[in-house]
């Protein structure tokens, strides 16, 4: 009975000093982990949210790029990381799609992490090399089909949100392309400009600057409504394609027990960051539209989206064994 007393005791000494400890922390620097190489749109994301971080918490908040096996290595070290609050991770949309890419992960996609806030979304952007003769979606399609898997395409990975959106697209519009995976979205990048590959579905933040200088040409962006960074740019669902959707979305997760009051600390401080109007102006001129939600938000988007995209997995045939 003593012992049980005492548990009792800590349980809710540690309970009532939740706050105490949110307030306390951080005491150390913070790792926030990139599952993909330097140069992508996660990294232009992340670098300004953390520099204002550091600012606001006095300690450093360090980027750790952790590349490979779409993103699992990453998610996989936050999953075993400790639940303190001093490791946390940015992740894309592939995060959910990986749930049902992968016939194994190391970590559970829902139940072992901490969902801290959904940041920002980011459309797709479909982009070629001038050199390709096509400037529309629907001439892309006629140039597909008049070429069956003449075009190669492009991915920052299997499993990627490119990757995805490719196959989503060969199923919409009836063509075969050829898939051609890279170790993120840089080098992805540095391949269609280089003309090794045809065609990308490219975050726009990576592309953007790109098609700009008139090095890549820019036939459609992939979300529900247009860009505001290209207004004048057609959505590939405007272009004959209405069943055609795909929302790049952001978000940080923490280690699942991450103290609650940590947690939602972490998503505050990020959603107060990001109305700083410099770092608001930073990320939305890289085509980003600012979201910021509550981790319970978060978590019910996770959801909804592991069940959508288990949908165009399956219906891709696309499977990572």
């Amino acid at each position: 009975m003593e012992l049980i007393r005492s548990l009792f005791v800590v349980a809710l000494f540690a309970l009532l000093h939740v706050p105490a400890l949110a307030q306390q922390w951080p005491a150390k620097p913070v790792r926030l982990l990139i599952p993909y190489p330097p140069g992508g749109s996660a990294e232009i994301l992340a670098r300004p949210i953390a520099q204002k971080l550091t600012e606001l918490w006095g300690q450093p908040v360090v980027l750790d790029f952790r590349p490979g096996a779409g993103g699992t290595i990453a998610t996989e070290a936050t999953a075993k990381a400790a639940p303190d609050g001093y490791t946390i991770i940015m992740i894309l949309a592939a995060h959910a799609i990986n749930h049902s890419l992968y016939a194994k992960l190391p970590y559970d996609t829902l139940r072992d992490f901490a969902p801290v806030s959904l940041t920002a979304s980011l459309p797709l952007i479909v982009v070629t090399p001038p050199s390709v003769p096509a400037n529309s979606i629907k001439e892309l399609i006629a140039l597909a089909k008049a070429k069956p898997n003449s075009i190669n395409f492009a991915s920052a990975g299997n499993g990627n949100t490119s990757h995805l959106a490719g196959e989503l697209f060969k199923s919409v519009a009836g063509v075969d392309m050829v898939h051609v995976p890279y170790k993120g979205s840089g080098p992805s990048l540095i391949a269609l400009l280089g003309g090794e590959v045809q065609l990308m579905f490219d975050s726009i933040s990576s592309s953007l600057p790109q098609v700009k200088a008139g090095k890549l040409k820019a036939l459609a962006v992939t979300s529900r409504k247009r860009s505001h960074v290209l207004p004048q740019l057609p959505t590939v669902a405007e272009s004959g394609l209405p069943d055609f959707i795909v929302d790049g979305w952001y978000g940080i997760l923490a280690p699942a027990g991450t103290p609650p009051a940590i947690v939602n600390k972490i998503s505050a401080d990020i959603a107060r960051v990001m109305q700083i109007p410099d770092t608001r102006e930073r990320i939305m001129s890289s085509g980003y539209d600012i979201i910021g939600s509550t981790p319970e938000q978060f978590s019910a988007h996770i959801r909804s989206e592991v069940e959508r995209w288990a949908k165009v997995v399956k219906a891709s045939g696309a499977r990572i064994d």
